[in-house]
């Protein structure tokens, strides 16, 4: 399989089309079926305590299926959610990014179903899982 879309492709279709949202990732890597994505963690995104929201992993994970969906169809800004599901585990790191490791461990049709474990910049334990599926726009 390869990529319909690169790393920069897909940064612009974010700041083109979701410019509210754009600023808070930067892809670290993409590859067919995967991609590293990075919440750059900034005040509006904790919660009390000093911890990342839980909306706010939810938001890098549903991003990440998201753009590695994207990178492998290409630009269809109507591919949507139709399912997600999150498992925390651990309190993220105070005051660093979380990083979102993306597998497509399906890529049909009509659907893609991916799975990804989020980190917190510098640990080795995972913060968070989940499990999203897409739908996939007619073409």
């Amino acid at each position: 399989m390869t990529l319909k879309m690169t790393a920069e492709e897909l940064d612009a279709f974010m700041h083109r089309e979701f410019p509210q949202m754009a600023v808070d990732f930067a892809i670290d890597r993409l590859a067919p079926m995967e991609i590293d994505l990075r919440l750059k963690v900034e005040d509006r995104h904790l919660r009390p305590g000093g911890t990342v929201s839980g909306p706010s992993m939810f938001g890098l994970a549903d991003c990440a299926i998201y753009l590695a969906t994207l990178a492998m169809i290409g630009p269809q800004g109507l591919a949507v959610t139709t399912n997600g599901s999150i498992d925390f585990m651990r309190k993220p790191a105070a005051g660093k990014d979380v990083v979102a490791k993306c597998r497509l461990l399906k890529l049909g049709r009509v659907l893609a179903v991916g799975d990804v474990l989020m980190m917190s910049d510098g640990m080795d334990q995972p913060v968070a899982r989940a499990t999203m599926t897409y739908s996939i726009p007619p073409r």
